[in-house]
């Protein structure tokens, strides 16, 4: 069975393509380290932080650079350490992507 990056019950499926494309975050980060980088997070929830949510917030807080965007139907959130440097937009993706391309 192909899987893409998803669950099977309450365990992530890590297949080739999933530590593939990690290589390349990770080659990403590496590069772009002190860059002027935004971090876009759209709809992401608070199921997994740890896969998303706080490392993008971690790479704010060390990266002067760096600013971060979430939004999110329910929950946008930014903590204090990157707020200053943070978009947080409360709202359903699709609306919010329409309304960018009046």
């Amino acid at each position: 069975m192909a899987c893409k990056w998803g669950r099977i019950d309450e365990r992530f499926v890590q297949d080739e393509g999933w530590y593939e494309a990690s290589s390349r975050y990770d080659d990403f980060l590496s590069a772009h380290r002190r860059s002027h980088v935004l971090l876009l997070e759209l709809g992401v929830g608070m199921d997994t932080p740890g896969i998303i949510k706080i490392p993008f917030w971690q790479m704010v807080e060390h990266n002067r650079k760096a600013s971060y965007c979430c939004v999110n139907l329910a929950g946008a959130y930014a903590p204090g350490e990157v707020s200053s440097r943070s978009i947080v937009v409360d709202g359903d993706l699709a609306q919010v992507l329409s309304s960018l391309r009046r």
